[in-house]
């Protein structure tokens, strides 16, 4: 498995040329990381409306809430369809969240920004300070479900410097 390494503050999965070393599975995470991460490019297109702001900081909550009660079925009921294809069980999930996303998965703090609207998606921030005192900005991406749920399609950590030492 591969390492993410740092660069330029942000952390990044080191690529191999050509990128048939890398399972299908893994190059799929990768593009769905590239993907979010274009979209945090992207103006807002409409506002959200206040329930939907509250429903999808309510699904981050309660994922956040189930990681810190180990719930691995619970947290893994609020990713999308993309992420339960991706990872298959939710221990797997869990414990990619464990070691790839600490700060996500204990935060000593956190704070939720304003969410935007994007094409088909809410882009929620929410910065977060992990047990050291380190500032990290996580923006999620939720969409909107058939059943009119919000789940969660993606989450890229960044460090943050505005907040914390």
């Amino acid at each position: 498995m591969m390492t993410p390494m740092r660069h330029d503050g942000v952390f990044a999965i080191p690529l191999l040329h050509p990128m048939r070393h890398l399972s299908l599975s893994l190059r799929f995470f990768l593009l769905v990381i590239l993907a979010s991460a274009a979209l945090l490019g992207s103006a807002a297109r409409a506002a959200v409306s206040v329930e939907d702001a509250e429903a999808v900081q309510a699904t981050v909550r309660a994922q956040l809430a189930a990681f810190v009660a180990e719930d691995a079925d619970l947290a893994f009921s609020y990713a999308a369809p993309n992420i339960r294809s991706l990872f298959q069980t939710p221990e797997r999930f869990m414990a990619m969240v464990r070691q790839g996303y600490p700060v996500v998965y204990r935060p000593a703090a956190l704070l939720f920004l304003k969410a935007k609207a994007l094409d088909a998606a809410v882009m929620q921030p929410v910065q977060l300070r992990d047990s050291s005192g380190k500032s990290w900005l996580a923006m999620y991406t939720l969409q909107r479900q058939a059943d009119a749920r919000w789940l969660i399609s993606a989450c890229v950590l960044v460090p943050d410097g505005s907040i914390g030492a």
